[in-house]
């Protein structure tokens, strides 16, 4: 233990002496927060599904769901009536849906006879960091402004109205947040294991630990507790500042640094694997940067993953990083523990077949 430690620290000074370890550990992740949060929008897609709750019997509310269906832009899901909504949305991770109130055929028929009781309005809730939140929103305007110009050609007497998230009233960075938090936990993990392996193989680092008391393991061991320590002490400031400036409501679950942990030991992993591969320190960052900067982009931390083609969809799926972003996603937003532990699971399956894989490629006597 007592040499784990000291690998440890004598680690941590040198890489917290170099600019881009604190960098990537702290500033980057602050970076995104604040510029994401600034200037983030959805874009365009074919068309998303769109979990629908009817709790009204009345016909209008089945003309208003054919509307919907006429637009193309959402393919229509049912939600038991049954289901409380916030519960519904939490437990099953969903970034959209629909309500239809039990009192929106009433209301509208009340309008059309001038005994007025108010608008009938319809109730969106999602998640507005992606771009189908965006979509299925129009679509609900749509629909919306047709029933209305159809049953008064002015007057609106039907209305729609947005609620972001299940059970607590979240923004647009509570969403946000955790795929910021994976791709710290990949970019610092990842690219400082690649090159850190691939200088100690061509220097010849390894054959002078070779020759001290300190095993692999021990070393290994060190690394993964300096970038777990770092990481969560990463996530503690990145959402520190979160709240502070965007009054976030996600929350710092115990399997969310478990999900941490795990993550920074399958990049570790995946970082040592390259690096005891890869010939130098400069090959070993381009491949890192080939293999790290398409996985922030196909993972659903910048772009959600059903915005992508479908063969892109495909692709994602065989990427850890997808699973680490919504493992922390449900962890964090939803409290869907449920959830988040499967993504776990996944996660150390992928870490455990890498981290055997690099272990019979590392040796600390190469020539």
């Amino acid at each position: 233990m007592s040499r784990i430690i000291a690998d440890f620290i004598g680690f941590g000074k040198t890489y917290m002496r170099n600019v881009s370890g604190p960098f990537f550990a702290f500033v980057f992740p602050i970076l995104l927060i604040l510029v994401f949060g600034a200037i983030f929008s959805g874009d365009n897609l074919s068309s998303v599904g769109l979990p629908v709750q009817n709790l009204d019997d009345g016909p209008y509310s089945e003309v208003y769901i054919e509307v919907l269906n006429m637009t193309g832009i959402v393919e229509i899901e049912t939600i038991p009536e049954d289901a409380s909504i916030h519960e519904y949305i939490d437990d099953n991770s969903l970034p959209l849906a629909l309500v239809i109130p039990e009192d929106f055929s009433e209301s509208i028929i009340a309008s059309l006879s001038d005994n007025d009781t108010g608008l009938a309005t319809v109730t969106v809730y999602g998640d507005p960091t992606r771009s189908t939140y965006n979509m299925a929103v129009g679509a609900v305007d749509a629909a919306v402004q047709y029933l209305n110009n159809n049953l008064t050609g002015l007057d609106p007497i039907v209305s729609f109205e947005v609620s972001q998230g299940g059970a607590e009233e979240f923004n647009y960075m509570d969403f946000f947040l955790p795929g910021v938090v994976g791709i710290t936990v990949m970019t610092n993990s990842l690219f400082a294991m690649t090159s850190i392996c691939a200088e100690y193989r061509s220097r010849g680092y390894f054959r002078l630990l070779a020759t001290t008391k300190i095993s692999k393991a021990e070393w290994l061991v060190s690394k993964f507790l300096f970038f777990t320590i770092l990481l969560i002490a990463s996530l503690m400031i990145t959402y520190a500042i979160g709240q502070a400036m965007f009054e976030m409501e996600t929350s710092l679950t115990l399997v969310s640094f478990v999900l941490i942990a795990m993550g920074v030991f399958l990049f570790v992993s995946m970082g040592m694997l390259l690096g005891v591969i890869i010939k130098d320190p400069e090959s070993g960052a381009a491949v890192a940067n080939a293999i790290g900067f398409p996985m922030m982009f196909l993972s659903g931390a910048f772009f959600p993953l059903d915005s992508m083609p479908e063969y892109l969809q495909l692709i994602a799926k065989a990427i850890p990083l997808s699973y680490l972003n919504e493992g922390l996603r449900d962890s964090m937003v939803y409290s869907n523990n449920e959830s988040a532990l499967l993504n776990l699971a996944v996660l150390a399956v992928i870490a455990v077949v890498i981290f055997v894989a690099a272990s019979r490629f590392m040796s600390w006597r190469e020539r």
